[in-house]
């Protein structure tokens, strides 16, 4: 990059002032967002030189207000109030955001958005997806599992009802089509179940959509499925499957009984796989989110089973 001058005058240094820092490296994802905080940082570069010719610090000022209003955009970050918290396991919460007014997020089916949090001074971003239909009015939902010694969770832990927490986004996403696959099999690890739900309630609030589902959700144990009453009532509908795998669950006598006939136990290994992808009523189109070593087991499983590699999508 160029080397900055020293300044001329009060109100040059004032401008040199407002340079933008570059970002730091624990400030990129890894999701391959687009634009990455590096293509904001060039962006937000531009418009700080753009600004110079007037020699006017208030002028930068302008352009970079400009650059952050009340919606969510992937060039930069914007503030949106926490409204609740509601826990949903002995680790993993629901968050809800305000949108102004009665406004939406617009997100297509899947999409991702990245929260910026600060931790002794270091900055960090992470993706997350929401849950709550991206035509929802007013407000937005966000699963987030916080681990103990996560540097985003120490930051998650910290926030309150009231607090203004920082968005950008949206990004990725899966490119649905109603009727376009004859059954989507959904396979999520845990918080993987976050970019099914969208697509799953879309299918279901479309009557015109004829799509077989059939949703395998990962998980520890019962106590860790999440959000049970909302599964409960989509594995309703005459075109939708569920079913958990638990991995440290040992037997089903345990489980309440609406529970026992679509449950197993132990981990998802390529025997279950073959065994529920045979269970389809139509050749699936597979979903998978999870881990990125969940992620890789099930797309050799999958190959295993005989799905070419169009037949599947990875988030």
């Amino acid at each position: 990059g160029a080397v900055l001058q020293a300044p001329g005058g009060g109100e040059e240094a004032a401008w040199l002032a407002r340079a933008p820092r570059p970002p730091a490296p624990g400030q990129c994802c890894g999701g391959g967002c687009r634009p990455c905080v590096h293509d904001s940082y060039a962006a937000a570069l531009a418009r700080w030189r753009r600004a110079r010719p007037a020699g006017n610090a208030d002028n930068y000022l302008l352009l970079f207000l400009q650059s952050n209003n009340s919606e969510l955009n992937p060039d930069s970050f914007t503030a949106f109030s926490l409204s609740s918290v509601e826990q949903l396991t002995e680790d993993t919460y629901q968050y809800r955001f305000e949108l102004p007014g009665n406004s939406s997020l617009r997100l297509s089916l899947g999409q991702h958005i990245v929260l910026r949090g600060e931790v002794n001074g270091l900055e960090i971003q992470r993706a997350y997806t929401p849950i709550s239909p991206g035509n929802a009015e007013g407000y937005f939902d966000v699963l987030i599992k916080c681990y103990e010694a996560g540097l985003m969770s120490q930051y998650i832990k910290t926030w309150k009802k009231g607090d203004m927490v920082f968005w950008r986004g949206p990004f990725g996403g899966f490119p649905y089509q109603p009727n376009k696959y004859g059954e989507l099999l959904m396979v999520a690890s845990g918080t993987g179940l976050a970019p099914m739900l969208p697509i799953l309630q879309s299918i279901t609030e479309n009557e015109e959509d004829e799509t077989f589902v059939t949703l395998v959700g990962c998980f520890h144990s019962f106590g860790n499925i999440y959000l049970k009453p909302l599964l409960q009532e989509l594995a309703r509908y005459w075109n939708v499957r569920i079913f958990y795998v638990l991995s440290q669950e040992s037997s089903l006598e345990n489980l309440p009984w609406s529970y026992q006939e679509n449950t197993y136990t132990g981990r998802l290994n390529e025997d279950l796989m073959r065994t529920i992808i045979n269970s389809c009523r139509r050749k699936p189109f597979v979903l998978v989110c999870g881990s990125s070593v969940f992620n890789e087991d099930m797309s050799r499983y999958l190959k295993s089973a005989g799905l070419e590699e169009n037949s599947c999508f990875i988030f």
